[in-house]
């Protein structure tokens, strides 16, 4: 009995790191009875109708949300392919694009800072100042080899804010004081209601991209373009 019980206790030690491995590569995540944040201060530029996620292009139809972490490899990887034609797609006016600013992989760590909040209150501080793409597109060019190490600190946002002329005491102070960490959990709210549990995830028109194929719609710039071409977007 007693070398049954070690063996039982062996198996579920290994089943269990296959789960955290599998969580932990792939970007899946799963949320516990989250509560959508009410009374918080946001940026101005969001759409309560999409989930208070930040909004380039509100008055278009065709639409386009994403959902990310900013220490997510995974989100890098799809930044690093396609940021450059979405940023086109906003810049001329081809579709409406909300930016959901997801923080489960700070909510790992074990010192009790969370550097995926502290880099989405950054991207909504700049938001505000106009200069979002530009510190999004720094965020992922500077993200750490290992999530939740130090990297991601409330001075380091504001040295890369400098990389994109945001030098103002409005957005130094955006960020030190958090101004919108109680918002960045209205992007979890919203991920439960619309079944996102990986980043990341894309929807155009509502209806996600596939991934179900290594060279999917995520990884190909040829087949991300395609997808949004199919609806209009291009």
């Amino acid at each position: 009995m007693a070398n049954g019980k070690s063996g039982d206790k062996g198996l579920r030690a290994i089943v269990i790191g296959m789960i955290v491995f599998v969580i932990t590569v792939t970007g899946i995540f799963i949320y516990f009875d989250k509560k959508p944040a009410t009374n918080v201060a946001a940026p101005a530029a969001i759409s309560k109708t999409d989930g208070s996620g930040l909004v380039f292009n509100p008055e278009l139809k065709n639409q386009i949300d994403i959902w990310e972490d900013f220490q997510c490899p995974a989100c890098r990887s799809f930044e690093a392919t396609n940021n450059d034609y979405i940023k086109k797609m906003i810049l001329e006016k081809k579709a409406k694009v909300v930016y959901h600013p997801l923080t489960f992989i700070g909510e790992r760590s074990s010192n009790g800072v969370n550097e995926s909040i502290i880099a989405a209150n950054a991207a909504a501080c700049a938001m505000d100042e106009g200069k979002f793409l530009e510190m999004h597109e720094l965020i992922y060019q500077n993200q750490g080899n290992e999530e939740n190490a130090g990297r991601f600190s409330k001075e380091f946002m504001i040295m890369l804010g400098l990389k994109a002329d945001l030098t103002s005491a409005k957005y130094q102070d955006c960020v030190r004081n958090g101004t919108y960490d109680d918002w960045t959990a209205t992007s979890a709210s919203y991920a439960a209601v619309k079944n996102v549990n990986s980043t990341p995830t894309v929807f155009v028109n509502g209806k996600e991209l596939s991934r179900e194929t290594p060279d999917n719609d995520y990884n190909n710039p040829a087949k991300f373009q395609a997808a949004l071409a199919a609806v209009g977007i291009k």
